[in-house]
């Protein structure tokens, strides 16, 4: 049981590389400055996510029951929505900041170049506070893969109790994936942010559309 448990912590670090997954924790951070809001992002999708798997799927493994197939086709559905929204309002951010170019001159008279947005002066201010819609993503992530979770626990388990428990360290897992992935996110995010706004702006406008075409790819294969 052991192996089995280690095996599913290691699926569960899998499985926050997925694609859908990572252009959500992405869109929602994609503002972030610091390294440690990115990675505070990433790890409250991982606890939404983790949450939504011990409650439902750990509740359906209890009761011997299985979720039906179309119900899990409609939250699929569902998710690919919500990240075409996600994709959609990190692109209109963008907008709603518009970023501009300002040219002056010193006494030398040499120009210089400098990229502007009109960001709103409390955004810091509010990326301290709890990541509530960020957890909310996260526990929708988990609603919609809990279906394929339960399956897979009830193929390897016999006993509701290590079906908990490899529910458990699969979140777990995951939550650290999304974790040592949202680092790697991080990093252009952040250094971007402080000194290269056009590249900042690039990266979150690829963000942005690569969330949309992974929801809208979603909502295709689930219509």
């Amino acid at each position: 049981m052991l192996s089995i448990l280690a095996l599913g912590f290691a699926v569960g670090l899998q499985h926050a590389f997925e694609a859908d997954h990572l252009a959500a924790v992405a869109s929602l951070s994609a503002r972030a400055k610091a390294v440690r809001d990115v990675v505070l992002h990433g790890l409250t999708w991982g606890l939404g996510h983790a949450l939504t798997l011990l409650l439902l799927a750990g509740g359906v493994f209890l009761v011997g029951a299985a979720i039906p197939e179309a119900w899990a086709s409609r939250l699929e559905f569902a998710v690919g929505v919500m990240l075409v929204g996600l994709g959609a309002h990190a692109l209109w951010r963008l907008w709603r900041d518009r970023v501009h170019v300002h040219v002056h001159t010193h006494g030398d008279a040499t120009a210089h170049v400098h990229l502007h947005s009109h960001r709103d002066s409390d955004a810091h201010h509010h990326a301290h506070g709890f990541r509530w819609r960020t957890l909310l993503v996260g526990l929708m992530h988990g609603l919609a893969g809990s279906a394929a979770l339960l399956l897979l626990a009830a193929t390897r388990v016999g006993e509701p109790g290590w079906g908990l428990a490899y529910i458990a360290v699969f979140g777990l897992g995951s939550m650290l994936g999304m974790g040592a992935l949202s680092v790697a996110l991080a990093v252009p995010l952040s250094a971007s942010a402080k000194r290269l706004t056009a590249l900042h702006t690039a990266l979150q406008a690829l963000i942005g559309l690569a969330t949309v075409a992974i929801g809208a790819g979603t909502v295709a294969e689930h219509w």
